[in-house]
């Protein structure tokens, strides 16, 4: 008998996939437990518009990706810290930091996006890449000063 799949079933495929399975196994438990529906060809008709929205809106939110990585890549993320007499941070400069600052910059950045190796603990200029969605990256300049009193 054959279903499409309304969601991912495990040893039997994933979401919105046509598959053969016995006609007991789908009438006794796939389409009872809203697993799976048969594949007529009004449901065959449904899945086709499924997948076209589906698409649409995988390329609308890779649109978004790209402008948000062509917004920010390159730029200056300035952070302001206090500062000891022998040039030594407070504070050390983490992702979490530096996420906080790009959200003030009007960047929507999470934390687990930055890549940042090791934290800051000196005042300069330091790279920062960034992993955005649809394996897109942008690179940020970090710039760490003394805070003015």
């Amino acid at each position: 008998m054959k279903i499409i799949l309304l969601q991912d079933v495990e040893n039997i495929g994933k979401k919105y996939e046509i598959k053969e399975v016995k006609a007991g196994y789908a009438r006794n438990f796939l389409i009872p437990r809203e697993f799976a529906k048969l594949a007529t060809k009004d449901n065959l008709k449904w899945l086709k518009g499924q997948k076209e929205i589906i698409e649409k809106e995988a390329e609308e939110d890779l649109k978004k990706s790209q402008e948000i990585a062509s917004l920010i890549d390159g730029a200056e993320v300035n952070i302001q810290v206090k500062v000891g007499p022998e040039g030594q941070l407070f504070e050390s400069i983490n992702n979490i930091k530096i996420s906080e600052k790009l959200k003030e910059m009007g960047f929507d950045v999470k934390k687990s996006q930055i890549n940042l190796k090791e934290v800051i603990k000196s005042t300069g200029e330091f790279p920062v890449k960034i992993a955005l969605d649809h394996n897109l990256e942008a690179e940020v300049n970090v710039i760490i000063t003394k805070e003015e009193v």
